[in-house]
């Protein structure tokens, strides 16, 4: 079902391979401004072209990458390859060392409706349209998205691992993270890696803002002419992973409540009281782990006080949102439905873009902005399963933005992916033009 095709990367000439951990950058929705600031004083560094600079960015980028081109910065892979991707991470409060495995390919940018590429959370429309003006302004992929396939029999982690043996880049990332980069030229090992994935699904896990950047640029050049369907545009640049590995995590993204009129706890607890039994915490610091395995469990943080709350079942009767069973028993939809919209006031077809909800990853963060003051309320959430991810997109539905954190995140500056037609073209000796 799901065309891949191998690519010649665009990657740091190898001069610089000593240095490459200070040419790596976070990907655009995850950067801090401060990292920002640092990593912009590297007048090389990726994010020149992922997250540019400049009253007019894309441009920015555009120029910056001609000028990385011709000055020999970049330099293109001369043969097509599947580029294998290690990341060894550790979590909070463990010792053990996990290792999420995949690879990274061209995929055939499917529309939602084709049902072979599934996504599972809402997006921004403010952050596509950025990748939109990015992606067609450069015609290149800076970073790659993040796709799951399922195999239980894990065929294609013995080619993996042989070819990570003798890797292009190893490094450190700014989450503590060591990232591994390698090659497979091999092409009857490529095809084994095409023909396995050709037959499966891939869901969608991380970077829905930049596939649906692909996604508008492919119909944006459509409408302007014919095309044979074989065009660059016509493809996205992904990293897939196999779903089935127990090394792939995913945790939570908090929510945090700033900037509504006439809010106070009295209020919101008022009326989340129909529907949820309140319990008050004495240290908040402990509530991550008193919600966490708890269905409908929320963390509530005030200025003052702090709460457990958790919804009584009997409550789905008053659930008015018309999605499906396995949508409405989700503990994000709740917390959006109940909480959000109920309690706070925030009609569901406002919270995509509503300026009075924020999203943070970091539990100690969240306390110290309702600490300060910089938040009103911070509702704390609990990790989302694989298999509610894939009862999601199996329903046609997604969950609320910024429902999962796929951890870690993939890293820019690795390498880039060209559609420009000259550049995205393979070579006609090679099996896979």
């Amino acid at each position: 079902m799901a065309e891949i095709k191998p690519f010649r990367a665009w990657r740091y000439n190898p001069s610089f391979a000593r240095e490459i951990e200070s040419l790596t950058s976070p990907l655009f929705d995850v950067v801090s401004d401060k990292q920002r600031q640092t990593l912009y004083k590297n007048p090389i560094n990726s994010i020149h072209l992922s997250v540019p600079l400049g009253p007019d960015p894309a441009s920015a980028a555009a120029r910056t990458l001609q000028q990385w081109k011709k000055e020999g910065i970049l330099v293109q892979d001369p043969l097509p390859a599947i580029y294998v991707y290690y990341q060894y991470f550790r979590l909070p409060g463990t010792t053990q060392t996990y290792c999420r495995k995949g690879f990274i390919s061209h995929i055939r940018a499917y529309d939602w409706s084709e049902k072979v590429v599934l996504r599972h959370e809402n997006t921004i429309p403010s952050a596509v349209n950025d990748r939109i003006e990015l992606l067609q302004r450069t015609e290149l992929h800076a970073s790659p998205t993040h796709g799951l396939y399922s195999d239980p029999s894990f065929e294609l982690e013995p080619y993996m691992d042989e070819a990570i043996a003798n890797p292009l880049y190893e490094t450190e990332d700014y989450q503590g993270v060591r990232d591994v980069l390698a090659v497979i030229h091999d092409a009857g090992v490529i095809r084994k890696f095409v023909d396995h994935i050709a037959h499966k699904t891939i869901i969608l896990a991380d970077g829905h803002h930049r596939y649906e950047s692909s996604l508008a640029l492919k119909h944006r050049r459509q409408e302007e002419g014919s095309c044979t369907g074989q065009e660059g545009f016509n493809y996205h640049l992904m990293f897939l992973s196999n779903m089935e590995s127990d090394d792939l995590r995913i945790l939570p993204t908090h929510r945090l409540i700033q900037g509504l009129d006439d809010f106070s706890e009295e209020k919101v607890l008022r009326k989340i009281a129909p529907y949820f039994t309140i319990k008050p915490i004495e240290d908040p610091d402990t509530l991550y782990e008193i919600i966490l395995g708890k269905p409908w469990a929320f963390g509530l943080v005030f200025k003052e006080n702090s709460y457990k709350v958790r919804l009584h079942p009997e409550a789905f009767l008053d659930f008015h949102w018309p999605f499906p069973d396995e949508i409405k028993k989700l503990d994000l939809t709740v917390m959006h439905y109940f909480i959000i919209e109920k309690a706070l006031g925030i009609p569901g077809k406002e919270q995509r873009q509503s300026p009075h909800i924020r999203f943070d990853r970091s539990f100690s963060d969240c306390l110290t902005k309702v600490e300060r003051e910089e938040a009103q309320l911070a509702i704390i959430t609990q990790d989302v399963a694989m298999d509610d991810v894939k009862r999601v997109c199996l329903s046609g539905y997604t969950m609320p933005q910024k429902s999962t954190y796929f951890y870690p995140k993939i890293i820019c500056g690795f390498l880039f992916s060209s559609i420009r037609e000259d550049e995205f073209s393979l070579p006609s000796y090679s099996p896979f033009a």
